[in-house]
């Protein structure tokens, strides 16, 4: 098996110089690599629509505008976030001052998905050269135009002991894993997050998991059903429903199911016309395996929409599914397709506990004008984030952490998030030299009488 201990070497090398922890640095590799995002844009447009059929208005908004987004913000805000912070003494240690510094962890592992092989590379990047560490970057096998056409940007970019972009499959993560990186950021499925864990174990190397599950979407009998269809038919059928955030399953209250599913057909028309499958710029599932796995859902349930499917193009249609339960082989793991299975009930309380009995979902989506439903749902549930009244759109928040919980994922990133998420924050407390407090001695006398006073 091949082995990158060289590559890993020259980057720790590189970053025990300290040059990537200066600001100024930091700050032009950033700019460098928005500039060259925009000189690549119709580069990678080309890319991702031989990868996955995906249109240049998708390919914009959910990859490369999201990225400069999140570079513009961050060059924005660095100076402040780089500082270090004074934090409060307590009159234990008077005479001292008390400071969190963030430092960069050093020389970084980056495992990127296909389903957004560009963003899901380049926004974790974003937050481990802002925060001073290194990167070596693993895209996916799966769309290699992209994978490739991002390999030749990092390299015309900057030195490989600084950035380096790796290309490979199965085997090229293995071997990377089997080196001592100081920090592993992997976006990916449950099974494959719990290999890189394990992997990561062996060398107590710190993690963020970003990973998926079935995120719930809940319809109340007061939700504004219109505006509801068409943003869930958004949210869900945006890449083909090949979105870890993209809501995996519809709750329907029984006095709206009928209303919400004639609305939610309008609206999938509207978006992605009658015929899907002749629409030039409806994303392809991005291999025949995962097409296999979702054709055999198809026959779940009564078909209340779509169906229909293209082997020779690796295309399904926008579809949904009605009379589920929870132990029909759709409801068993996450969808990531554009197939939307129903469920329907009468009390909350039935979805809570249906909820309640599965893993904790990486987003969850709810649509009422109550108040109390929503304080309900938001208090009972776990879940990585969401929103109320909408899908997907709490993902391109900077000021909104993004990440899992429990089997959805460990640690989260965007914004500051990200800049934190590839820093260690270090402690220091400055003590004074012009005194010194006698009662922490042991040879004081009545020494623990005092102690007892201030320590309470």
């Amino acid at each position: 098996m091949q082995t990158y201990n060289s590559l890993i070497t020259k980057q720790k090398s590189f970053f025990r110089t300290d040059t990537t922890k200066d600001l100024a640095y930091r700050l032009e590799a950033l700019q460098k690599l928005r500039i060259a995002i925009k000189n690549n844009e119709k580069k990678l447009m080309s890319a991702l629509k031989g990868d996955l059929n995906k249109s240049e208005f998708d390919s914009y908004s959910t990859e490369i505008g999201i990225v400069l987004e999140e570079l513009r913000f961050t060059i924005k805000h660095l100076r402040s976030w780089v500082k270090p912070k004074r934090v409060k003494t307590p009159i234990t240690h008077i005479g001292s001052r008390s400071f969190i510094f963030s430092e960069p962890y050093g020389v970084t592992l980056i495992i990127a998905p296909w389903n957004y092989p560009f963003q899901l590379a380049i926004a974790p990047l974003i937050g481990a050269i802002a925060a001073g560490n290194c990167a070596v970057i693993k895209p996916s096998e799966l769309t290699p135009k992209t994978s490739e056409v991002l390999g030749k940007l990092i390299s015309d970019l900057f030195p490989e002991e600084y950035i380096s972009v790796v290309q490979g499959g199965i085997e090229t993560s293995q071997a990377l894993l089997n080196e001592k990186f100081d920090y592993i950021f992997f976006t990916g499925s449950v099974p494959v997050g719990k290999v890189i864990m394990e992997a990561a174990a062996k060398n107590l190397t710190p993690v963020t998991l970003e990973l998926g599950g079935k995120s719930p979407c809940i319809v109340h009998e007061d939700a504004n059903i219109k505006l509801a269809a068409k943003r869930i038919a958004w949210g869900k059928f945006t890449n083909a429903g090949q979105t870890c955030i993209a809501p995996d399953y519809l709750y329907l209250h029984k006095k709206i199911k009928e209303q919400f599913l004639s609305e939610f057909k309008k609206a999938t028309i509207e978006l992605y016309g009658e015929k899907p499958l002749n629409n030039v710029h409806f994303t392809r599932i991005v291999s025949d395996k995962h097409f296999q796995r979702l054709c055999s859902f198809l026959d779940n349930g009564e078909l209340f929409m779509g169906g229909d499917s293209n082997q020779e193009n690796l295309m399904i249609e926008p579809t949904v599914v009605t009379d589920i339960t929870w132990d029909d082989q759709i409801m068993q793991d996450e969808i990531f397709g554009p197939i939307l299975p129903v469920l329907e009930y009468d009390v909350l309380s039935e979805v809570l506990e249906g909820i309640h009995r599965h893993p904790k979902p990486l987003s969850l989506y709810l649509f009422t004008e109550n108040n109390n439903v929503q304080q309900e749902v938001v208090n009972s549930v776990s879940f990585g984030g969401g929103c109320i009244n909408d899908t997907v759109y709490h993902f391109v928040s900077p000021y909104l952490p993004f990440g899992g919980v429990g089997n959805s994922g460990i640690g989260a990133y965007h914004g500051k998030g990200n800049f934190d998420t590839f820093s260690h924050q270090k402690s220091v407390l400055k003590q004074t030299t012009l005194f010194d407090i006698p009662f922490r001695y042991p040879n004081m006398k009545n020494g623990l009488n005092k102690i007892k006073l201030f320590l309470k």
